[in-house]
């Protein structure tokens, strides 16, 4: 009988929970060691001191939450969340009348799931804890590792020990078979892994900053359900598009919407220049027209100046293992921009791409004369490395795109034709294969590389295509014609645009204006 194996797991988030519950359900002893207290505590302070941008749930973390050898899961998981089925954009016309536009995600009526973080985490927490195999460490910091002896230092928070200068943290010394690490961005297993293991490593952090505000329930319902305390359609993700930052609003199960303002540090820096916060609401009045009859200015300006301004920060490394030993995912992994809402899902993923890697050089060894499951797992971590790091690296690249589609393309007319014949073609002529870009990310669950590929194949034909159109069917005097129309018409267009959104150009004199 094959000894068992002990699976350290260090990170009890989404990600480290669900990879807990794949090892747990192979029959391995697990261990979770997590920095803070017990994620389902109230009163645990998350790293960054915020509740941090809700999460969007799509077909790949579902798709991963499926292969956890837990029937029960998806129905428990999916009881908390709430589905959106496209953007709805937010602003104003020339006239001065507010509009809202809705843009569906999916022409076959598909939708992402939002849901709160601390939720998920509960219930996927919650199942681990039922399993007899499974303990949890929490408050418990990584202070070093050994992955060739495969031993690990934990400093226990709360827990002292004496020493020549009096009390310091106490520590402990485990030993493991195998170390997984989903302990987010600043992962410390990542740092530990490269002194083992020759990993490149990029970091960036874009020019952008963000803070939480909410849009809080109705205070007179129509009735007790859920749907009537919502102040606007719960099921659409709210964008208010201001091409160089933008305000989005994600619903939440108890009848708010987490609301996030991402914007360049330069406005930020000219928004905390009053310590009184006056300007706040005219800033949100000028250049997310509405917000403020959702979001009362008092309200505003105490969370503008109570809520921290966070950064944002993309993490491209390879590879992700050392020998048999560790192996990092999610975040620690690819730490990404949240524009695509694939971070979680994209760890999620990780987590069933990595076991699947695993079975199948389990399975392969047990063929073999020589049977070692160390060599076998170590085989398996170099083939994951190689596999999943282009993959990781595509949707970093795509996340980072997506920031310019939904605080400015959601108003362009190109982007939203090309949207509408990608989508037509998919419903008339199916064999083609044609999709969107975004559904081919979220509803499905082809290598982010390939969907990349497919995109660009696409753009190439569709590119070929027109060009053919109007330079062979139409002829010289009607492109001409065509031109001039449509020079004539994006100018209006953009007139139109320059009012309901304002521009760089104006938001820099406003900030002059009311400095």
């Amino acid at each position: 009988m094959e000894k068992k194996q002990k699976i350290v797991v260090i990170g009890a988030g989404p990600v480290g929970s669900l990879a807990a519950l794949y090892a747990a359900s192979r029959g391995n002893d697990v261990e979770i060691y997590e920095l803070r207290g017990d994620l389902r505590d109230p009163s645990t302070t998350p790293l960054n001191f915020t509740k941090s941008i809700n999460l969007a749930l799509s077909e790949r973390g579902l798709n991963a939450m499926r292969h956890a050898g837990q029937p029960k899961l998806i129905d428990h998981v999916k009881a908390a969340t709430i589905p959106m089925r496209g953007r709805m954009i937010h602003g104003k016309k020339p006239n001065g009348q507010l509009y809202e536009e809705a843009q569906d995600y999916d022409i076959h009526g598909r939708a992402i799931l939002a849901i709160d973080r601390g939720g998920l985490n509960k219930r996927l927490l919650d199942s681990l804890e039922e399993m007899p195999n499974v303990t949890f460490f929490f408050n418990h910091k990584l202070t070093g590792a050994d992955f060739n002896k495969n031993k690990a230092w934990f400093e226990v928070k709360g827990g002292t020990s004496s020493g020549e200068k009096g009390q310091r943290a106490r520590e402990i010394e485990i030993d493991f078979d195998f170390m997984i690490g989903a302990d987010g961005a600043h992962s410390a297993v990542r740092y530990h892994l490269m002194k083992y293991t020759r990993m490149d490593y990029e970091q960036q952090y874009i020019d952008t900053l963000w803070c939480e505000f909410q849009i809080q329930p109705k205070e007179n319902p129509k009735d007790d359900s859920l749907m009537s305390k919502f102040r606007i359609s719960p099921n659409y993700l709210h964008i208010w598009p201001g091409k160089k930052f933008m305000f989005i609003a994600i619903p939440s199960d108890d009848g708010t919407f987490t609301c996030t303002l991402f914007a360049p540090a330069e406005f930020y820096t000219f928004l905390e220049s009053d310590p009184s916060g006056a300007h706040i609401p005219g800033f949100f009045d000028t250049y997310f027209p509405g917000v403020t009859d959702l979001i009362p200015p008092a309200q505003l300006i105490s969370s503008f100046h109570s809520n921290p301004h966070l950064p944002l920060i993309s993490i491209k490394c390879k590879p992700y293992h050392y020998s048999s030993s560790a192996v990092v995912v999610g975040d620690a992994a690819h730490a990404m921009v949240p524009f695509y809402g694939q971070g979680m899902n994209a760890g999620l993923e990780d987590v069933r791409i990595l076991f699947d890697i695993l079975d199948k050089h389990t399975r392969m060894d047990e063929e073999t004369v020589d049977h070692d499951l160390a060599s076998a797992r170590e085989r398996a971590l170099d083939e994951y490395s190689r596999v999943r790091v282009q993959d990781a690296h595509a949707i970093n690249d795509l996340a980072l795109q997506n920031y310019v589609e939904m605080r400015a393309s959601v108003l362009s007319l190109s982007y939203r034709f090309r949207k509408w014949l990608e989508e037509q073609l998919s419903v008339w002529l199916p064999g083609l294969g044609w999709q969107t870009k975004y559904s081919r990310v979220s509803f499905g669950n082809e290598r982010y590389s390939e969907v990349v590929r497919k995109s660009e194949h696409q753009g190439r034909v569709l590119m070929r295509a027109l060009t053919g159109l109007l330079f062979g069917a139409l002829g010289g005097p009607l492109v001409a014609v065509g031109v001039v129309m449509a020079v004539r018409y994006r100018r209006a267009v953009d007139v139109g645009l320059r009012a309901a959104m304002g521009n760089v150009d104006s938001m820099v004199e406003y900030m002059t204006m009311n400095r």
